[in-house]
């Protein structure tokens, strides 16, 4: 597995990593080698009758036994909103309406925050970045924000929201610059 080192960035340093079917052990582990400190759970719904282990209080206890933080944010940064206003008619997600929600803005900044101070990763289901809200919704409001997101895949590799952008339109010529190694 490749670790990233230290942040040099300049702007705060937010990673975003899937759980998917990852046993905790090793989820613990690509977490602990990128220097994660705190998980910040932006699933709405913070449990899964597939992946019990990352079940909100299961998820919190592997992550404390390993010295790292826990933060449900669902409430405010979840994919999958409660509220119906935003919800579009035909039932897709309204990426404007939520980005407008004072609540959701409120939550990136805290984020934002956070990540100047400790390094973070905002943690949902998904491992591939382009299939997750992690990338379409609190993405680009974060880089608005002057945060530099940071994708780490379940082989330990870095990918960045460039790379994801270029390989989202298809991009065959695009290649990932290997950043930390």
């Amino acid at each position: 597995m490749r670790c990233a080192p230290a942040s040099t960035a300049e702007s705060p340093v937010v990673f975003t990593l899937g759980h998917s079917r990852h046993p905790i052990a090793d989820f613990v582990a690509l977490a602990a080698c990128h220097g994660i400190e705190t998980v910040v759970d932006v699933r709405g719904q913070p449990w899964s009758r597939f992946n019990p282990q990352y079940n909100r209080e299961p998820f919190r206890a592997a992550l404390a036994a390993a010295g790292i933080g826990y933060r449900w944010e669902g409430e405010r940064l979840s994919g999958r909103p409660r509220d119906s206003r935003f919800y579009r008619p035909d039932g897709g997600l309204d990426l404007p309406a939520v980005r407008a929600w004072p609540a959701f803005a409120q939550g990136l900044d805290e984020i934002g925050a956070l990540a100047a101070e400790t390094r973070i990763a905002l943690v949902c289901a998904e491992e591939d970045p382009i299939r997750c809200h992690r990338r379409f919704l609190l993405t680009p409001p974060l880089i608005e924000r002057k945060v530099d997101v940071r994708h780490i895949r379940k082989d330990g590799r870095i990918e960045t929201e460039a790379a994801v952008v270029a390989r989202a339109r298809g991009d065959g010529n695009a290649r990932q610059q290997d950043l930390f190694g």
